[in-house]
């Protein structure tokens, strides 16, 4: 496919963009299974998931070979947060994910996680 970035396949296109719409990643569903906030970490378990998964499940997986957040997951995919989500939550049901609550879930606005965010941006930049 021509304008295809390397490694994309047939699911981007720099003209086109997104050739596969989010809701038919998903299979149409919009709620997981897991509760999981957008810093919620998750990590894969070393577990092989059973049953068909998309290509999206697998990308999803190698980006969890070390613990990561779930933005960082939806971001690296491209994939709106509701539907990484699902994706992920998919994963944590077949057993090949495990997922840790936020270490801040009790006070998300604590001083020392937002200096941490705006710390983890400025490295990204």
């Amino acid at each position: 496919m021509k304008g295809a970035a390397a490694g994309d396949g047939p699911w981007l296109d720099d003209a086109a963009g997104r050739l596969v719409r989010p809701y038919t990643v998903s299979g149409g569903r919009t709620r997981p299974s897991t509760t999981l906030d957008l810093i919620s970490q998750v990590m894969a378990t070393g577990a092989t998931p059973l049953g068909h998964l998309g290509p999206e499940h697998g990308q999803a997986l190698e980006r969890c070979r070390v613990p990561v957040s779930v933005a960082e997951v939806a971001a690296h995919l491209k994939l709106p947060a509701a539907v990484t989500k699902v994706l992920l939550s998919d994963l944590v049901d077949c057993g090949a994910l495990t997922t840790k609550p936020p270490r801040f879930h009790h006070n998300p606005t604590d001083r020392s996680l937002l200096e941490a965010v705006l710390d983890g941006l400025r490295r990204q930049l």
